[in-house]
């Protein structure tokens, strides 16, 4: 394995006329990925695609406002998170800026996500954070939920002083594709240990350059490493290695599968 895109979602609906050609591409660049479910249904599908090959895993959760009328069905999602192929749980977590104007709705995304960081405990695995406009709010719950698993936190462009903050409580930083045409979160990457550091596309979303705008896909994750790399002033390869081995580890998948 080449690189490893910590943040996929090949069961989208925008892979469905090339999907093949997609896995391909990350087949022929050593890439490895998580699918990463947003629901039930994308979660069940993200596994199914995960055991057709040997370089994915999945995810499976319940995001805090993609499917805001879904009731996180605690008993499906454990039975789903026994399959082998299932590394971690979410992407689940609080998102004020799509939903949460009122009281009513933080309080909901707020039971939905303590009901997946109880899950991602029960099962023993990894916890993966969606979060917007909603920091507060998840640093409060992590601080007071005595957390005893690996935490990533999904699409990370915060400040140096935020990413501090989830650093100081063990958490894992991916990086996504927004980190190639700015330099604003280049500050949050240097602080960012190697050993914390991991790296994503959210793929079909948020591309990096030079294909921003176009539909994004996890072999596109080597310009993601490849920023980071240019900001720590590290040899690509390197820092490729690193977050090969934080993902490995993170998300408990042995080696000799990598």
């Amino acid at each position: 394995m080449k690189f490893f895109d910590a943040h996929c979602h090949l069961q989208f609906p925008q892979y469905d006329q090339d999907r093949d050609g997609v896995l391909t591409r990350m087949k022929d660049g050593r890439v490895g990925g998580v699918v990463i479910g947003t629901d039930l249904e994308t979660s069940k599908r993200g596994v199914e695609l995960a055991r057709t090959q040997d370089f994915l895993w999945a995810s499976v959760g319940l995001h805090p406002n993609d499917n805001i009328d879904e009731i996180f069905d605690e008993q499906a999602f454990e039975q789903l998170a026994q399959d082998p192929k299932v590394v971690a749980i979410g992407e689940c977590g609080l998102d004020y800026f799509r939903s949460g104007g009122t009281l009513e709705e933080k309080t909901a995304q707020q039971k939905r996500f303590e009901k997946q960081i109880a899950l991602a405990h029960k099962v023993k695995k990894t916890l993966i954070i969606h979060c917007r406009n909603a920091h507060d709010d998840v640093l409060s719950i992590l601080k007071n939920s005595q957390i005893e698993i690996p935490v990533v936190i999904h699409f990370f462009t915060g400040s140096a002083e935020l990413a501090q903050k989830y650093l100081d409580l063990g958490c894992h930083l991916s990086f996504p594709g927004p980190i190639t045409y700015t330099d604003m979160y280049d500050e949050s990457i240097r602080i960012a240990p190697p050993n914390k550091i991991l790296a994503e596309t959210d793929a079909p979303f948020a591309a990096p350059v030079p294909f921003r705008g176009k539909r994004n896909e996890p072999a596109f994750v080597e310009y993601v490493v490849n920023k980071i790399a240019q900001v720590k002033n590290l040899q690509v390869r390197e820092i490729s290695a690193q977050i090969i081995l934080n993902s490995q580890r993170v998300f408990n998948i042995e080696p000799k599968q990598a």
